[in-house]
């Protein structure tokens, strides 16, 4: 079987309508009211300690829609092995619904990078709602457990919705884009810019100490993904930093699949 490394933008979205009062309520005013991240360490300190190989199990072809990921794609990432933000390893499998229910799985870029606080915080102020609808948030990010730690106590942030992937396994297997182009050039970045006063609000409490001991980690962008089980019903990759899909959107689309099941 073939396996080839994504290199054109992929966002995948199945279902978009509204379905409940819970779904079409906006979680915020405005779409820039969530985030994603900018590298908070300069570029002159980039360098990698890993000896990682990193090699793609991903999957791809150059068009949008779910063909883009391999119907197995769930099963590949449930075996992938990552950190719960207490330091206890723990396979993906057990991140996503045992009952075949609906997950949100959001990954972050590191946990040092202050437009990830900010996500973070929307993501926090989310999950009341995403409860509500009986969807599990998961938050994974880059950086040891005890990095993790730091942005769930200092933000603060659920730790039991908080993981860690050091490694960025899972990231690979999904086929997020990583570079120095995409985290400092891309033009999907630029609407960063319209949330200042969202990230002043969101880092009173940031130390520079998240950020992984890896350098060469501030350059993975991070993703947003829904599966009903292990199937995959949602994906996008972030094109850039600050690049995400409306929150909205992926309550909506969380939303209709239970309501599509039921």
């Amino acid at each position: 079987m073939a396996i080839l490394s994504v290199r054109t933008p992929s966002s995948i979205q199945l279902l978009r309508s509204s379905v409940s009062p819970i779904c079409s309520k906006p979680l915020f005013r405005s779409s820039s009211s969530f985030s994603s991240s900018i590298v908070s360490a300069p570029f002159a300190r980039l360098k990698s300690n890993s000896s990682i190989s990193r090699p793609l199990v991903v999957l791809a072809r150059a068009s949008t829609g779910v063909a883009d990921y391999r119907e197995d794609i769930g099963e590949i990432l449930g075996d992938v092995s990552i950190f719960t933000a207490s330091g206890q390893p723990v396979k993906f499998s057990n991140l996503l619904d045992q009952n075949d229910g609906v997950s949100a799985v959001v990954l972050l870029r590191h946990f040092g990078c202050v437009c990830c606080w900010e996500l973070a915080t929307a993501l926090r102020e989310a999950k009341p709602r995403f409860d509500a609808a009986g969807v599990k948030l998961v938050a994974v990010g880059v950086g040891t457990p005890d990095k993790a730690r730091i942005l769930a106590t200092r933000l603060p942030f659920p730790m039991e919705c908080l993981y860690a992937d050091p490694e960025r396994k899972a990231y690979d297997v999904l086929g997020l884009y990583y570079g120095l182009g995409r985290t400092f050039f891309n033009p999907a970045s630029t609407k960063v810019f319209s949330r200042f006063d969202e990230i002043r609000e969101a880092t009173k409490n940031y130390t520079i100490q998240a950020t992984p001991e890896d350098r060469s980690s501030v350059l993975q962008q991070g993703g947003t993904f829904v599966f009903k089980g292990k199937k995959l019903l949602y994906g996008r990759k972030d094109e850039g930093t600050g690049d995400h899909p409306s929150l909205d959107d992926v309550l909506n689309v969380c939303c209709q699949s239970k309501a599509t099941v039921a």
